[in-house]
This record gives structure tokens, sequence and C-alpha cells, in this order.
């Protein structure tokens, strides 16, 4: 994982203007000198840098809750909210809504998080008072109209039937079972095929009355706007919210203790392997250590142990990667990968020895040192857009990172030291691995796949 130090997102976007967004770039050397600490005269506080570069605005914004609020039994309701805010809202119904963002090329998109409900709006300059109108709307008065909500929830419920029969998601759903249970982090954050078909209107309702509200609101804008017109925006878009959320306690939970290992039977001929286990907070002192050793064994693409290992040195997958991964109340980190069914058991074997090869032995100077230089170096264009740089500001506020952050950055992955990286090294990993295969089971991968039959002349 490469990204500046945000967590692997889930927000799916559609960038109607994504080549005129691509030439919105601000370094993030720029960037920190241009950072402000924006208040509008409604006490609305967003991260803002004013760029001129070209004639856009992009901005980034959540509330705290996301699917860790969905009631115990019906897992989906976040999920549900964020494909319909957009489906008709005030005087505008679904249809009339949808024309207004395509007439003028406004991007506007809802999410759920584990941790978040957030949002993204993308327009050109001329057109930023309609674009934030649009959204105060879709925040403040959605329909929710039965022929709408039917209508998503029957394209959910299509979707959650797929993932019966993919793999990857069939992984995925075990591997967070195993790893956090009954806490509101193991449950799927697009419910379930039970759960889906019993949320109701009133159980959106609730969730936008409690969840959208000002108190735990963060917000970043990227473009071109002067912080006097910005502060009133935002004021407009989201000063009639709630003064403060309803929010339901969620406690801390430490991931599963490893080694375990759970079997998914599955009929296809390409075996899904999800491996993973505790990990380590975003607060926590030694995250940066963990962070950049994480990159050596299986974030850095091309260059990392596993890769090497599995791909390069066996031929046994594809592709193989492992991230960190860190929530409000836990740390993770999960990997995957996947190989014919017949090698699955070499697969992990392989993955299992460097794992414990690099818990017990560390990472060498030389492949800090690389490490270190990269993770430096692709900072410059992980955050070269409007867009990036907006979702990075917003990352960084919901981590608590002081607003100077991307200035430090640099330095305080320089200070990691072997030591440090070691440790790290033989807390993340010196316990083994959760594990989740899916697949064929290892008798049945053994066997050749049966001749078709012929038809006798």
């Amino acid at each position: 994982m490469t990204y500046p130090i945000l967590r692997a997102r889930q927000v799916a976007l559609s960038f109607v203007t994504g080549a005129a967004l691509a030439l919105a770039a601000v370094s993030p050397s720029q960037a920190a000198a241009k950072i402000q600490h924006l208040v509008s005269p409604g006490g609305i506080e967003a991260w803002f840098v004013q760029d001129a570069t070209v004639p856009l605005i992009a901005m980034e914004y959540s509330f705290a809750g996301g699917s860790a609020q969905d009631p115990k039994d019906k897992p989906g309701v976040a999920n549900l909210v964020g494909d319909l805010l957009d489906e008709g809202s005030g005087d505008l119904d679904s249809k009339t809504f949808h024309e207004r963002l395509d007439r003028r090329a406004i991007e506007l998109s809802f999410s759920a998080t584990r941790d978040t409900f957030r949002g993204s709006l993308r327009m050109l300059r001329d057109n930023k008072d309609e674009a934030f109108d649009l959204l105060r709307s879709a925040l403040t008065s959605p329909h929710f109209d039965t022929a709408d909500v039917e209508r998503v929830r029957s394209q959910v419920v299509s979707g959650l039937r797929r993932d019966t029969t993919n793999p990857s998601s069939l992984a995925s759903r075990k591997f967070l079972e195993m790893t956090f249970g009954d806490h509101p982090y193991g449950r799927q954050t697009n419910g379930t095929l039970e759960s889906v078909p019993t949320i109701t209107v009133a159980d959106m309702k609730d969730y936008v009355g409690r969840i959208l509200a000002r108190d735990t609101l963060k917000i970043a804008v990227v473009g071109d706007v002067d912080p006097a017109t910005l502060g009133k925006l935002l004021d407009h878009t989201f000063g009639s919210l709630p003064a403060k959320a309803t929010l339901t306690p969620v406690p801390d939970v430490e991931a599963a203790k490893p080694p375990q290992r759970a079997f998914v039977p599955l009929d296809v001929p390409q075996t899904v392997i999800t491996f993973g286990g505790p990990g380590v907070m975003r607060n926590d002192p030694n995250f940066m250590a963990a962070y950049v050793v994480n990159h050596i064994l299986g974030g850095g693409g091309l260059s990392s142990r596993l890769y090497r290992e599995v791909r390069e040195k066996r031929g046994l997958a594809y592709s193989v990667f492992e991230s960190l991964l860190w929530m409000e109340h836990s740390g993770i980190f999960i990997g995957n990968t996947g190989t014919r069914a017949d090698r699955a058991g070499d697969t992990m074997a392989a993955i299992e020895k460097e794992v414990r090869r690099i818990a017990d032995e560390g990472p060498t100077q030389k492949e800090l040192d690389e490490a270190k230089s990269y993770l430096k170096g692709s900072q410059m264009l992980v955050l070269d857009t409007s867009s990036k740089l907006a979702q990075a500001l917003l990352q960084y506020q919901q981590d608590k990172l002081p607003i100077d952050y991307i200035e430090k950055r640099n330095a305080i992955v320089d200070a990691v030291t072997l030591d440090d990286a070691k440790a790290a090294a033989k807390r993340l990993w010196s316990q083994g691995l959760l594990t989740v295969i899916v697949g064929r089971a290892p008798q049945a991968a053994a066997q050749p796949a049966a001749a078709p039959a012929t038809k006798s002349n």
C-alpha cells in the first residue's frame, strides 16, 4: 500500500471531468505552504488549499459513524443511505436531480466505511453555487421515495447474490468474521441477503438524523475559490444540519490471535487466499516503523518480499499484496493472493515462510533504506491532483494528524531505524497468520478436471 499513510479506501467515484482534474496538480511542498485552517462565519471548520491552476474545486468530507452505527440485526443501512442520498431531494425527483448534476458536470457521491460516512463533490468553479446547493439538499432533505428505494435495494441484493459465488468476496467476509467476531467491524458494510430486504425508510431516516451532524464533520477543500466565498458556501451547505450526532458507543477491539485457519469450499479453478492478523493503531508511536517494514514485506508491489518469493521465484500467483489497515477502534494487516487450486498449499507455505523469516530476522539495512527512499519520493506522485490532495487532507484529519503533517512526514519516515523496523516486524508477524482459503478441497484440487463428453458419430 503506497498511498501516503492512507488506509485502503472504499470510495467509488465517477469522474466526468477526470481529465481536467488530472491537470490540477499541487505538489506536497506547495500544499504544505498553502494549507489553511478555515473557519466559516457560522463556525464550520475545513482544511483548505486555494489553487487557481485550473478552474476546479474538489471537496471531501466525512461524518463519524459509518457502518459501525448500523443496527446489529440490520447491517447495510449506512451503505443503502449512501446509495440513495442523491436519488431526489427537496423539490427535485431522482431524474431531475441527476439531470442537474449532469448538465453542470457536477460529481457528487456518498459512501460508508466502517468508521465514517463520506462524501465527495467536484465541480467547475463557475458551477459552485449550484453544486453546493444540490449537496445541501441531498444532506438535509433526501426523499427516500419507495420506487427509488426498491430499485437501489434490488441492485444491492443482486450484488450480494453475486458475492455468494465470488471467492474474493467470500474470503473477505469470512476473514472479517474470524478477525472481529461479534464486533461491528465483523459485519459487512453492504449488508447481507437477510438484512438488506428488512431495512426500512424509517431505518434510513433514523441513520441520517443520528449521523449527519456538525460536531463530527470534517472537511477538506482544494481548488479555485477564495476563503470568504468558501466560508459562505460551507455555511449554506452544512449550517442547517443538527449540531450534535447521536452515536452508539463502539468499543475498541483487538483482532483475533493467530494462528487460525478457515476453509470455505467453492468449486472454482482458482483458489483465493486472504491472510492477516493484528496490526497497529494510527496513534501508536511505532506506527511509522510498522508502515515502513510492511512496505518491505508486502506493500511495495513488485519490490516486496512476498511478490519476489511467491511470483518471481516460484510462479505460484500472478500477484500478492499485504497492507496495514487502521480504523478508529482497531488495526490489522491483511493480504490477498489467488493461485491454481492445486498450488494453494505451496502458495500458503511460501507466504508463511517469508512472514516467519521477516518476523525472526527483520529487514536488512539495504531494504530499509530503499523502502524509506521510495516512500518519501512517491508522495509527490500520490498527491498530484486536487482530488487526491483533498482525500489526503481529509484522511489526515480523521487520523488526528497535525495540519503541517505533509511537511513533517518525510522526517518521520527518515527517523525509522533498523532496530525500530525489526521490532515492528516481530510485533506484527511473530504470532503467525489468520488465514482464509476459498476454493476446492485439497483432495479435489489434486484431481484433474473431467474430460468433456464427446458425441459418437
